[in-house]
């Protein structure tokens, strides 16, 4: 399973550990994720969702149908 928030299609970001040295090494700065059910009363269904805590946020804020939307929109979700 790949690690994608469902709702904003953030992803593993590539970065550098620095040392005290200096010295550089390569590593991935990961999305916090989170399975999570919803309920969409319009369809009256439970749907689980992997998704970032932010994603989270703004789902409390504007409600999971309006989410769906726009991420359907933008093409982060395909139905």
């Amino acid at each position: 399973m790949a690690r994608v928030c469902d709702i904003t299609g953030k992803r593993p970001r590539v970065g550098n550990n620095v040392s005290h040295a200096n010295n550089k090494t390569k590593r991935k700065f990961y999305p916090n994720l989170q399975k999570k059910r919803f309920y969409i009363p319009e369809e009256d269904a439970w749907v689980t969702l992997k998704v970032s805590t932010s994603a989270i946020r703004t789902i409390n804020k504007n409600g999971i149908s309006a989410v769906l939307k726009k991420a359907v929109e933008q093409g982060h979700i395909l139905f």
